[in-house]
């Protein structure tokens, strides 16, 4: 039979393996060679997804015909590796190797080496390697080194062929075996991504359990012992692995070894310099080793002092208290056995001065008190000095016992006046930088790239004119048309509706039923500002105005001459200067025309809170339609502010179970406070919760920014619609969401329950990106005019009173505030929650107590008129306090000065818990 490239695939489809090497073998060289193109032309031209037929998967067959006819190691390579080549390993090396050794194939080991260095990071055919590793040795070639490579050795060390995870022993000898151990497993420490790979655990056959400990590190340990690898080089590879640093999980499995190992004392001794680096910079664990390791050292007398102290003084501001007390005992006793060395020691010892904990800080000082009569008097000057990073009760303590003065409270420290938001970027200039734009809203869909793409289609229709914009921006459709299309599934989307307004714009034909739909939503919106519905694609949450807009583009730009959008923003929350639509309306009444509905009223809803009289003034001189509603506007006062009201949710039994240990969620009611209004106003300010507390909700996420955008001078409105969601960050655990905080708390507008509950489950979120959010959010708004701390104290003293926001996630989050600078506003929101909680003993109770002592010594606490800072609570928000919430948040504004209610019987009862020594100390520093 004539050897062809057709009858090889046929064969190939029908699992014939034998037969295709048959007729390979049957074949002279010339013919396979001349057969090769035709092979790399068939191969090329194969059905990506043709390994997964369920018939017969071809890509074996294919591998038998690559291998007998490919003159290069290079063309097979490139030839096996292909995408539509998956799975190709199944034909089995014995049988690739009989078709490469009967064309006496001189390259094999090239063709294992370039398959390693194509081997994927992650995720490769776990078949894969063990053909690299037959080709390899029946060539006689070194594998590449790489982490790839190493990678797939190890998978395949850890996965025995049968399928079944071996136990310790076994996987030691297969190591011990592997030809290729020697040049493959030092990469195992010299790549640092293959940490977690060393960290699988085995099945314990004896206990009939599974061992989560790493079988890797142990296995190594015993080749050691046994005298299959050298000692000396497995403990510095292990050490320069720990040394490297990264996470603690991918360190783990190397501090396994190192104590598998059980270095002796000389060992120890000659890597000193090592532990000493790892002492203060490594993960928890391993600096623990280290500490460990120069102790024993130290202990036999062979540590130089010199080398303690440099380590020492940073790893007394590690966060690790554990670790942190651990070292400070050990400069106690070295400070006992050197007394001539002292001062050098303590002043060591002074470093703890700056640990953020106070337990710490004193445990520091208290070790300084012992020893500091026999110290000279430069020593306990330069200590001296260091107390001044002392804070809460110590500073006293730490005057008295150096004879100094108590130095002055620090004061309130502020965020700093806040910065007017940035303002939007240039408009769009050309149809070419629109078309880009277009684009690169298909990856990434931001409030301010709607904007510009928005303003830039209806300008540049005007002036650069359709053939242009169909030039540049047809394409950009064409590349993506699952967005612009309408698909069925997206007749809610932005993208879809802009679509369909470029279309109109450049004249292409739409669908009449299509438009027919478009414009009866559209008219139903300016008749009555009704949005979604049985009837209309357009969602009636806020963010649905964009797809509202950009479908009133639709209809209106190839019937109405409107060369600019006038509610395009000057600012990029939104805001909208009021002079600058004066000027837009100047123009449209000297060119005769007028602004479309929904666009005009978005402007509308953009303008400030107040507005220059000058603007208002010469606002009262336009004529048309929309210069008159436009004056009128600014006369009015605007916008008048929405009632919000604080809601509470309770699932029922069956969503309890299904979702969450959810029992309860605080939302938001908001319900406009007047019946007339703009066509828009009713829906936007209109938000009614449920009985039950919606599951997962996500509604927001992704474009919380446009959310935002809508109502930039009413935050509480946009707050109130994603408080669902931001609820979730803390009492399901939700991830993303929070990043509308800090947009929020640029806009403006009072703070009501909304934004206050907001940023309460915020601050207690379960991700710390979403905490960091809130943080930001809440520096911001302490920068600000609007009063909001004193809200927040009551919606988190809810909150933590029934544990939905948990204290260890609550406590870190005010330390970052008060860091920020925002410390008043986190005394006030201290001060509201400390009643509520010291009766309960919650956990973490003891770690606000020793926030509080840190915030009450910086914002003068003491002896003060202070009285919360940030002043009453809005209007928005008289009805957000309930309960004990509400009596916490009368405590706070009782003045910073004022008792803590619940403070002085936690501090007077007996014993030494450190929620009592906390107490006493936070005490201590109110009363002085």
């Amino acid at each position: 039979m004539i050897l062809s490239w057709e009858i090889l695939q046929r064969h190939a489809r029908r699992g014939h393996r034998a037969r295709i090497v048959a007729l390979l073998a049957g074949a002279t060289e010339q013919h396979r060679l001349a057969l090769a193109g035709d092979v790399e032309a068939g191969i090329r031209r194969a059905e990506r997804n043709a390994w997964w037929r369920a018939d017969v998967n071809p890509n074996p067959g294919y591998a038998l015909a690559v291998i007998g006819c490919m003159p290069t190691a290079a063309r097979a390579a490139a030839l096996l590796s292909r995408g539509a080549m998956q799975a190709w390993t199944r034909v089995g090396p014995d049988r690739f190797l009989e078709v490469a050794r009967l064309r006496q194939v001189p390259w094999l080991g090239e063709l294992g080496r370039r398959l390693a260095e194509r081997i994927p990071l992650r995720d490769a055919d776990q078949h894969l390697w063990p053909m690299i590793a037959e080709l390899l040795r029946a060539g006689g070639a070194e594998p590449p080194v790489r982490e790839n490579v190493v990678r797939a050795w190890l998978a395949n060390l850890l996965e025995p062929v049968s399928g079944r995870r071996g136990g310790r022993s076994a996987l030691g000898a297969r190591l011990r075996d592997d030809p290729l151990r020697d040049s493959l497993l030092p990469a195992l420490f010299e790549c640092d991504g293959l940490g977690a790979d060393l960290a699988g655990g085995s099945w314990d056959a004896t206990a009939a359990r599974w061992d989560p400990t790493p079988r890797v590190p142990a296995v190594i340990a015993d080749l050691v012992a046994d005298g299959v690898l050298a000692r000396k080089t497995v403990l510095d590879l292990t050490l320069d692995r720990l040394a490297r640093g990264g996470r603690a999980p991918q360190l783990r499995p190397f501090a396994l070894l190192h104590d598998a190992l059980e270095p002796t004392l000389d060992e120890l001794s000659s890597h000193v310099l090592d532990y000493a680096r790892l002492l203060p910079e490594a993960p928890g664990p391993v600096a623990t080793l280290a500490q460990k390791a120069l102790r024993a050292v130290d202990d036999a007398g062979r540590l130089e002092l010199s080398t303690l102290l440099e380590a020492s003084a940073p790893t007394l501001l590690r966060a690790e208290k554990t670790l942190v007390t651990a070292q400070l005992s050990w400069l106690e006793r070295v400070a006992r056995r050197h007394p001539g060395r002292a001062g050098e020691v303590l002043e060591t010892v002074a470093a703890g001065f700056g640990h953020p904990a106070l337990d710490v800080q004193e445990r520091a000082l208290t070790l300084i008190g012992r020893r500091a009569g026999g110290l000279d008097r430069a020593s306990v000057a330069r200590i001296a000095d260091a107390a001044a990073a002392l804070s809460g009760d110590l500073p006293a303590r730490a005057a008295e016992l150096f004879g100094t003065a108590v130095p002055a409270p620090a004061g309130i420290r502020g965020p700093g006046p806040a910065a007017p938001p940035a303002e939007m970027p240039p408009p769009i200039a050309t149809p070419a930088e629109l078309a880009e734009e277009l684009a690169a809203l298909c990856h990434e869909q931001t409030a301010v790239r709607w904007e510009r793409v928005l303003a830039g289609l209806v300008a540049l229709y005007t002036t650069a004119g359709p053939p242009a914009l169909a030039a540049a921006l047809r394409p950009v459709l064409d590349r993506y048309p699952g967005h612009f299309a309408d698909a069925g599934g997206n007749e809610s989307s932005p993208l879809m509706y802009l679509g369909l307004a470029i279309r109109c714009a450049t004249g292409a034909r739409t669908l009449r039923s299509r438009r027919q739909r478009l414009v009866t939503s559209v008219r139903a919106a300016w008749q009555d500002g009704r949005r979604g519905g049985p009837d209309s694609p357009l969602a009636a949450t806020p963010d649905g105005v964009l797809a509202l807009r950009l479908a009133e583009a639709a209809v209106q730009l190839s019937s109405t001459l409107v060369p600019v959008t006038v509610a395009t923003p000057t600012h990029v929350t939104g805001g909208l200067d009021a002079a600058v639509l004066l000027e837009r309306l100047r123009r449209a009444e000297a060119e005769g025309w007028q602004p479309w509905p929904v666009d005009f009223e978005q402007a509308l809803l953009r303008l400030p809170r107040r507005t220059d009289p000058a603007v208002a003034a010469a606002a009262t001189r336009l004529t048309s339609p929309a210069g008159r509603q436009f004056a009128a506007w600014l006369a009015a006062g605007g916008l008048p502010d929405p009632i919000s009201s604080r809601f509470e949710q309770h699932p029922s039994g069956y969503r309890h179970t299904w979702y969450s240990p959810l029992t309860r969620r605080v939302v938001a009611a908001v319900r406009p406070a007047r019946d007339g209004g703009l066509r828009l106003e009713r829906q936007l300010l209109t938000v009614t919760p449920g009985a039950e507390p919606d599951g997962w909700p996500r509604t927001f996420h992704e474009c919380g920014d446009v959310l935002a955008m809508v109502l930039p001078q009413h935050r509480e409105v946009a707050a109130a619609w994603a408080l669902p969601e931001l609820a979730a960050l803390a009492d399901q655990e939700q991830r993303a969401g929070a990043a509308l905080l800090p947009l929020l708390a640029e806009c403006s507008g009072p703070v009501g329950p909304a934004l206050a509950y907001g940023l309460a489950y915020a601050l207690g979120a379960r991700h710390q990106q979403d905490r960091v959010a809130a943080v930001d959010a809440f520096c911001t708004l302490a920068a600000g005019p609007e009063p909001f701390a004193p809200a927040v104290g009551a919606a988190l003293a809810d909150l933590c009173a029934d544990a939905t926001v948990k204290l260890s996630r609550l406590v870190p989050a005010l330390a970052g505030a008060h860091r920020g600078g925002a410390s008043a506003a986190v005394w006030d929101i201290l001060t509201a929650v400390l009643p509520v909680l010291l009766p309960t003993a919650r956990r973490g109770l003891p770690d606000l107590l020793e926030l509080s002592t840190q915030v009450a010594g910086t914002v003068r606490a003491a002896g003060t008129d202070y009285a919360a800072g940030t002043g009453q609570a809005s209007a928005t928000d008289q009805e957000a306090g309930t309960g004990d919430a509400a009596g916490a948040v009368q405590a706070g504004r009782a003045g910073a000065g004022a008792p803590i209610p619940g403070l002085a019987e936690v501090a007077a009862r007996p014993g030494s818990t450190r929620l009592v020594k906390e107490a006493r100390r936070l005490q201590t520093v109110l009363t002085s």
